[in-house]
């Protein structure tokens, strides 16, 4: 797909925002980039992070310029970053959410 774009806050950031939902092949990175494009490995929806660099399993993700959460396992440079595969440090909650919906799975309902 050509003319997909994301968005890369500040040049500290190891993660960008996609600008629309995206498909494999090539994204500009538009904002404060470090690099002009970037290869999109998977389908990311639109709002959502795509890796810049290699993550490991561990290492803090950065956007806006601070840490936002951490690798909960190694993320390769073009991946999805959601809730699959990091874990916010500001909501303890985070890594019980469901991927797609957003909803808690650590609450059952009868």
């Amino acid at each position: 797909m050509s003319g997909q774009a994301v968005f890369q806050i500040d040049k500290a950031d190891n993660v960008a925002t996609a600008l629309e939902d995206l498909e494999p092949g090539t994204a500009a990175v538009h904002g404060d980039p470090v690099q002009e494009t970037i290869t999109v490995a998977e389908e990311i929806p639109t709002g959502h992070k795509l890796a810049l660099c290699n993550i490991a399993n561990g290492e803090t993700i950065v956007k806006y310029g601070v840490v936002i959460g951490c690798a909960t396992k190694d993320i390769s440079i073009g991946q999805w970053v959601h809730l699959h595969n990091m874990k916010s440090l500001y909501d303890a909650r985070s890594s019980s959410l469901d991927v797609v919906t957003g909803a808690p799975t650590d609450t059952h309902y009868e």
